[in-house]
């Protein structure tokens, strides 16, 4: 089922993409909070659409021409993504500005704790896992043309004051926990010491793997990438191993020889090994930070959910667990000094 005008982009598609014939009819994947995400098929084959939400939407979010950007940037550098196919900005064709990708076709891992691989097959996804990140952050923004992707400075700071800005324009309820958060956090940045291209929601179900063994083919939803500090994505990462096993990411508890994930020590170990660092910092300012920033977009997605613009049957879910991310990351922050 599909929510889109078949007819309107299949017009738009004859109209920019030579060579097309429709018709087309789009299937859109379930799950996904943000950008809605269709496959199109027609009488050539399958191609990807996201589109911006429906409706009324926070000013700089569901940025998907800065998606389209990333990944024609990233394409031809050998970075695993998918490859970019056309962009409209038009919001008169289908209700949205949008983009259509190829489709890359392989597995995703919606279990982080992959029940259903052998504990060597586990350590192996998981080293990729590890070692694209670390791909990532090795390519230069100026050698593919991203000079200019993000904002110069602290980015902590910055991305600070921009959630508690998202924060407050969709805010519904009254957390003392974040309040407390939007007055510490700026007070206590750590400083940043390199700057690369950040994925912003980089976990393993964000990845496609080979279908025969843990080659990634395609990093996806880059909606949240920038010019940042590395740490950003890989304590956002780590998150997974203090993170309680609920069917996605979190591996608290899972790890070790006798699963073959590796522990957040190794973790940590193989991505400063591939990056050439000695070591990160205190993790428990850059846990208090990650969830203070799920709790920004979990509030955006309950506002609307309110206003009936939710893209997910799954956006009650996220909602019910606004109150414990609040108190998971005021968690953190004492851990890092906070109240002391």
């Amino acid at each position: 089922m599909s929510d889109l005008d078949d007819a309107a982009l299949d017009r738009w598609m004859t109209a920019h993409l030579p060579g097309h014939h429709g018709p087309v009819r789009c299937t859109k994947f379930s799950g996904g909070q943000s950008n809605p995400t269709y496959r199109v098929d027609g009488p050539a084959g399958s191609c990807v659409l996201r589109r911006k939400p429906f409706g009324p939407i926070l000013p700089s979010a569901h940025a998907i021409e800065r998606e389209y950007r990333l990944i024609g940037a990233l394409h031809p550098s050998g970075f695993p993504v998918a490859r970019p196919i056309a962009l409209c900005e038009d919001a008169g064709v289908i209700g949205a500005p949008f983009y259509l990708m190829e489709e890359v076709r392989g597995r995703t891992l919606w279990d982080g704790t992959l029940p259903d691989l052998s504990p060597d097959e586990r350590r192996v996804h998981y080293h990729a896992l590890i070692d694209t990140l670390a791909a990532l952050h090795a390519i230069d923004p100026d050698a593919v043309g991203l000079s200019d992707y993000g904002r110069t400075g602290n980015y902590f700071e910055r991305q600070v004051d921009r959630w508690s800005r998202q924060y407050r324009a969709s805010q519904t309820d009254d957390l003392p926990e974040i309040e407390r958060l939007i007055d510490w956090l700026p007070r206590s940045v750590p400083p940043q010491t390199r700057v690369s291209i950040v994925h912003g929601d980089y976990r393993i179900d964000n990845l496609i793997f080979a279908d025969d063994g843990p080659r990634v083919l395609a990093v996806l939803d880059w909606e949240l990438s920038t010019l940042g500090d590395p740490l950003a994505d890989f304590s956002y990462l780590l998150m997974n191993w203090v993170t309680e096993p609920e069917g996605r990411s979190g591996v608290k508890g899972q790890t070790g020889p006798a699963t073959g994930i590796p522990t957040l020590e190794e973790a940590v170990d193989r991505y400063c090994a591939a990056t050439g660092r000695d070591g990160v910092p205190d993790l428990d300012w850059y846990f208090s930070y990650n969830l203070f920033r799920l709790a920004g977009i979990v509030q955006g997605i309950k506002r609307r959910m309110i206003d009936g613009n939710a893209s997910s049957t799954a956006a009650a879910d996220a909602v019910a667990r606004l109150p414990a991310l609040a108190a998971a990351a005021w968690h953190f922050a004492e851990r890092a000094g906070a109240g002391d």
